[in-house]
């Protein structure tokens, strides 16, 4: 199956570049490109791409409220992509909030071709793209700077099993299914399957938001 991708970059050789890349491969289709937010939006609704990759920083719109207008579409909208974020550096508060948004993770705009095509399967197929190093650091630098948020989301971790907990415990602290799996000592798709649960108890879209939500409860501090 192919997957529909557009490129929104205020950048023309950014957007060039990786359009060639992604081409070639046999499995992706680069539908369009656009050089801001607000362009990046209104040609998602049009040719309805599977994956969204969304420039941070760009005029007119910026890739943050592109990314909010895209995962939250307003009434009588059904489409909405997997939208993965291209940054220049690795520690950017407005990745965090796209996080928060429901964006699928980030990538680095310096990151090998191999890790750019990788990330776009990744994402298309609807995992997160959260390297364990840049989850821990990104997450909990950002948390630190935020108070916790009490209440409501410290209630809904009480749905949670306690296997379950554990798992989200070890998500947030960017373990990978395989380290998650050796760690608790379970196959790797029993992992799987309690990842997905914790999903659906949460109302979370995917392991992006779940790192998040894990901060922002408490239920893991940062700098852990």
């Amino acid at each position: 199956m192919t997957t529909r991708v557009i490129i929104v970059d205020d950048q023309a050789m950014v957007r060039a570049g990786f359009a060639a890349l992604l081409a070639a491969q046999s499995d992706i289709d680069v539908v369009g490109e656009a050089p801001d937010g607000a362009q990046g939006v209104e040609l998602s609704r049009r040719t309805h791409p599977d994956v969204v990759l969304m420039d941070v920083r760009m005029p007119e719109m910026d890739g943050l409220e592109a990314a909010r207008r895209l995962l939250t579409p307003p009434p009588g909208v059904t489409h909405r992509p997997r939208v993965l974020m291209l940054t220049t550096f690795d520690v950017d508060d407005y990745v965090y909030e796209a996080l928060r948004a429901g964006a699928s993770g980030f990538l680095l705009k310096d990151a090998p071709p191999a890790d750019l095509i990788a990330a776009v399967r990744v994402v298309a197929s609807g995992d997160a793209l959260l390297a364990p190093s840049v989850t821990r650091r990104l997450i909990a630098d950002f948390a630190k700077q935020r108070p916790v948020a009490r209440g409501k989301p410290a209630l809904r971790l009480k749905g949670l099993t306690e296997r379950e907990t554990e798992v989200l415990t070890l998500v947030a602290r960017g373990r990978s299914n395989g380290e998650i799996a050796t760690t608790l000592v379970l196959a790797e798709q029993t992992v799987k399957t309690h990842v997905s649960r914790v999903l659906t108890k949460l109302d979370l879209r995917d392991r992006a938001q779940a790192v998040v939500f894990a901060y922002e409860s408490g239920l893991v501090a940062a700098g852990e």
